[in-house]
């Protein structure tokens, strides 16, 4: 505000007293105290929510384990930092390389981060237009034919050309705030798209590294009925060899055959499956699936993280960027409804400008003659009944974005819930899977001695091979959800403190 008074207090009329020019200051400095306040509320953070913990029934501090691999004991660490890279944890050099690569390559991360470069943008291209004086500079020509006669003088008309350069000065004091509020408005959501560039990557890096796992899933689960097929298809040959021998009925070829087929059905749903989650892992990291450079994930390919984070609600809001980005919003909504109230307060307007004015361009910076100008418009809004209306249209956008934000919460709420009892219960599905695969394979075991003895048939022992493998179908779908519930928790706790170089506006 002291170059305002530089700038324009010279210009004040040097015949008067100094009494008008102290009431000029005087109003000058009603203006910066004005200036000072901003119209509407001042955003409060909401407040985290009171409760201090998920689930109904408190959560195992730790799960049970089950004797395979993948069956490891998982603590929940309260307070555990969550590491911005989570899924190194998961110990897959594979994942890792097409995780890191599709950071860099994904056209979803580029949109989102182009759309955060054009808030920021946007943001500073308001700034630049409210915080700081307008300046030009112009230069105009022009042809007048001017008659004395028009004003009742004598003489004739008079043709001539006049040419003006001068220099002028705008300037929005905003006494009621509207534009700091709009300010605020941007830089909110310029933190809103922050908010959604960090949950892009974070929903990136989750739905690779659960594709990877559901692919190694589909890899044992073919493998595992692959074996089943090849068993049932050889006791389908011996069915044949003893109807051919009199020592069967065709009716027993029929249905072991139907049994069979119905196994080698499920094979091309399977692969049809894998091939899915290989294009999908493609597109994830921003290539064509045709390409290839895909790894081949395998359940041995993974580690099961031993330590789980567990922060507590109160934290989960200020570190979910889905929470932060709705907080944004209400941030941004309470601006504009600051902005609705300043349109009912005066808005003064100040503009000046210094120039020369002469007949030819020659002398127009020279000998020509100095014109300058200063304006200071001040207005009130009377009779507007649309301003009201629009005031208490703001006001409802911001209860919607505050009702949106509780929303938000309570998914996010119910989003770690779900998966804690996920973590808990499936890793009791995998020690009764576990166990039940130890069992078929003991009567494996026990099959084969007593097929060496001569004490079993060879159909029996196929059976018993068939029957682990049924076995083996399972325990696979039970290890890789296991591996998925340690991504989805990861996921549910928030982005990561590596991230924090994303620095906000505000």
């Amino acid at each position: 505000m002291a170059s305002l008074e530089m700038k324009y207090g010279p210009h004040a009329d040097h015949r008067k007293t100094g009494r008008p020019r102290l009431r000029l200051y005087a109003l000058l400095a009603l203006a910066v105290a004005l200036a000072g306040c901003a119209a509407g509320p001042d955003f409060q953070r909401p407040a985290a929510p009171d409760v201090a913990g998920y689930t109904a029934t408190p959560v195992a501090a730790q799960t049970e384990s089950a004797p395979v691999k993948l069956g490891e004991t998982q603590r929940l660490v309260s307070g555990m930092a969550v590491d911005a890279r989570w899924w190194r944890h998961l110990k897959s050099p594979k994942l890792d390389a097409l995780i890191d690569a599709a950071l860099a390559a994904s056209p979803t991360l580029a949109s989102a981060e182009a759309a955060l470069r054009q808030s920021r943008e946007l943001y500073a291209a308001q700034a630049g237009a409210t915080l700081y004086p307008q300046v030009d500079a112009a230069l105009t020509a022009q042809r007048q034919r001017l008659s004395p006669s028009a004003q009742g003088l004598p003489g004739e008309s008079r043709t001539f050309s006049l040419y003006n350069a001068s220099v002028g000065v705008r300037y929005n004091l905003d006494l009621s705030g509207g534009n700091r509020r709009a300010l605020e408005a941007l830089a909110a959501r310029a933190d809103f798209r922050r908010y959604e560039l960090e949950a892009a990557r974070l929903t990136l890096a989750g739905n690779i590294a659960t594709t990877a796992i559901t692919r190694a899933r589909l890899a044992a689960q073919i493998e595992a009925t692959a074996a089943i097929l090849k068993a049932q298809e050889e006791q389908v040959r011996i069915a044949r060899e003893r109807v051919r021998l009199g020592q069967a009925a065709p009716d027993e070829v029929l249905a072991l055959t139907t049994q069979a087929e119905q196994t080698r059905a499920e094979l091309p749903t399977l692969r049809s499956q894998m091939q899915q989650t290989e294009h999908r892992l493609a597109v994830l990291a921003g290539r064509a699936p045709g390409t290839g450079g895909i790894p081949e994930f395998t359940l041995e390919d993974f580690t099961l993280p031993t330590e789980l984070p567990l922060i507590v609600p109160s934290e989960l809001v200020r570190r979910r960027p889905d929470i932060q980005a709705s907080e944004s919003l209400l941030h941004a909504a309470n601006a504009e409804y600051g902005i609705a109230v300043a349109k009912l307060y005066p808005q003064l307007n100040l503009s000046a400008s210094l120039g020369s004015q002469a007949l030819t361009t020659g002398a127009l910076f020279g000998s020509g003659s100095a014109v300058w100008g200063l304006v200071g418009q001040l207005t009130q809004p009377l009779v507007n009944v649309g301003l009201p209306a629009e005031k208490r249209a703001a006001l409802a956008a911001f209860d919607a974005a505050a009702a949106n934000y509780q929303a938000v919460v309570l998914e996010a709420l119910r989003n770690v819930a779900d998966v804690l009892r996920a973590v808990e219960n499936d890793a009791q599905t995998l020690a009764a899977r576990a166990a039940a695969h130890e069992a078929a394979q003991a009567s494996l075991r026990s099959v084969e001695r007593q097929y060496q003895l001569g004490a079993a048939s060879y159909v029996q022992l196929l059976i018993a091979q068939s029957q682990a493998q049924q076995t083996r179908l399972g325990l696979a779908a039970a290890q890789a959800q296991r591996l998925a519930d340690s991504v989805a928790l990861y996921q549910a706790m928030g982005e990561g403190t590596e991230d924090a170089r994303l620095i906000s506006l505000r």
